[in-house]
């Protein structure tokens, strides 16, 4: 669509460019500065000098208040070749992320580098293909249909991972304060494979050291973007942000975590087989891996601990709001169950609330299909045909254009019908609007009803268990550290 001025000296007609919404086209602003040095210097900032908010805020500042700008993304030289990225730092921009006909997602999971394939089997996961890859479907429709069978077991095996991680609190609440996290790594790690697959859990099948063997790999995938790990930070950056540490550190862990999904997940892979999804049942294996690993596990370990820190700083008034709605729905000791959650709604707000303010996967990354025209609120960019695209979701999800007081944990900003109708669209930490569903053919989470269910679980149980509690935070980048530092339990419940 064009619109045509006439010049002031009766010249010839130009033409300029509008966007959909009638926006002139502009080019993208920002610049990716000198090679080498300036991702080099960016990367500095990101991590240690302004932390990840201020360097994309003091960017949009000094391009005139711009929300679509290029930058410099970590983890750059000597890991990355090109750091350069379209950054999209508002809610609508951000949405172009989410548009399969409009972005590939080959190989962008981590963004400007891929991880090493040794660490997958060999195989690429289903989270580096793009929707339109053959495979794509059928190793998602293998995820969608386990996910689906096994909801069933969602609830009560949470039940007894909760209850276990919770007794473990109470042990130790009386001497000193105890970190919460440490704990839910280790049980949610249980959780998340007995829920999956039943059988033996890792700690029952490789003991004590399972979930170690689990969080390395993870740090071998993750450490180019990883911070606050090591200290001092020059130490940490020359580790971690400057070579890509080798795949063989892990295979030994690798090997056993993959041998023991090739036990708990048989039954999944011979469906598959029989199914005749095309996809072989090594490639299927490794998958299953990487999902119930870096999927489920992953994000369990970070959203959880989300969820608790908001509820610790909004204090004991929610937590009775809470204990309430939580009793009154199962009374006398009945069973939390997932369609008893899904009637509490302050209980859904608070987690959905969670989900917009952190979500667990902050960073959004797609390759440009075609050139494009993206609008933020007040403007339109070209972006050409291959250009990275990269979206901060913690700017989008808490975007003012878009939530009152965005910036704030609103416990109750879903519980209304209207308000929850018109804003759930904006909740979009499993790469989709969370009103939406996963489907074979496109790159929204295949076990977002389950991560959901999980959260509402975790409040449910916490407020039938103890009437409040008070906790400590530290914000870290990747989770935050929560210590609780006391508990005051529920009276007994009526038998």
């Amino acid at each position: 669509m064009t619109s045509k001025k006439a010049s002031s000296s009766g010249a010839d007609e130009a033409e300029t460019k509008l966007s959909p919404s009638g926006f002139p086209v502009k080019e993208v602003p920002g610049s990716y500065g000198v090679p080498f040095f300036s991702p080099l210097k960016d990367r500095l900032q990101y991590y240690y000098l302004q932390g990840a908010e201020e360097y994309f805020r003091s960017r949009i500042a000094s391009n005139g208040g711009a929300t679509v700008l290029r930058v410099n993304m970590p983890p750059g030289p000597f890991i990355t070749r090109d750091s350069g990225v379209v950054a999209l730092l508002d809610a609508r921009s951000f949405a172009v992320l989410l548009d399969d006909a409009k972005v590939d997602k080959t190989d962008t999971l981590d963004g400007t580098y891929v991880p090493s394939l040794k660490l997958f089997g060999g195989y690429r996961p289903l989270a580096f293909l793009d929707a339109a890859d053959p495979r794509h479907a059928a190793i998602k429709g293998v995820v969608m249909r386990l996910a689906v069978a096994r909801m069933h077991q969602v609830a009560p095996t949470f039940k007894i991972s909760f209850g276990a991680m919770f007794d473990a609190v109470d042990a130790g609440i009386s001497s000193s304060p105890v970190q919460f996290n440490k704990l839910n790594e280790v049980h949610m790690f249980d959780f998340t494979c007995s829920a999956l697959f039943g059988g033996k859990t890792p700690s029952e099948a490789m003991g004590d050291g399972a979930v170690t063997k689990a969080i390395k790999w993870l740090l071998l995938q993750l450490h180019p973007i990883a911070s606050k790990v090591i200290k001092p930070w020059p130490i940490e950056d020359l580790l971690l942000h400057t070579f890509r540490l080798p795949a063989f550190l892990v295979s030994g862990d690798y090997a056993a975590l993959t041998a023991y999904f090739a036990e708990a997940a048989a039954a999944v892979l011979d469906d598959a087989e029989l199914a005749k999804t095309g996809i072989s049942r090594e490639e299927l294996l490794h998958n299953l891996v990487f999902m119930a690993l870096f999927n489920a596990y992953g994000g369990f370990k970070i959203f959880l601990p989300h969820v608790v820190k908001w509820l610790a700083r909004a204090g004991p008034a929610l937590h009775a709001s809470l204990a309430e709605e939580v009793r009154a729905a199962c009374p006398d000791g009945g069973e939390i169950t997932v369609s008893a959650v899904d009637r509490m709604p302050l209980v859904k707000s608070v987690v959905w609330e969670a989900l917009r303010m952190n979500p667990p996967v902050e960073f959004q990354y797609g390759r440009a299909r075609q050139d494009l025209v993206v609008e933020s609120h007040d403007a339109a960019y070209q972006v050409r045909k291959g250009e990275m695209l990269f979206g901060y979701q913690p700017m989008a999800t808490r975007d003012e254009r878009v939530f009152k007081d965005a910036g704030e944990f609103v416990p109750e900003r879903f519980v209304d019908g209207g308000e929850q109708g018109k804003l759930l669209g904006n909740v979009v930490w499993s790469n989709g609007p969370e009103d939406g569903a996963a489907a074979e053919g496109n790159k929204q989470c295949p076990g977002k009803d389950m991560v959901v269910a999980v959260g509402r679980l975790m409040v449910a149980q916490l407020f039938r268990r103890y009437d409040t509690f008070a906790a400590t935070v530290e914000d870290l980048p990747l989770e935050p550290i929560v210590t609780f530092t006391s508990l005051t339990k529920a009276a007994p419940l009526t038998e």
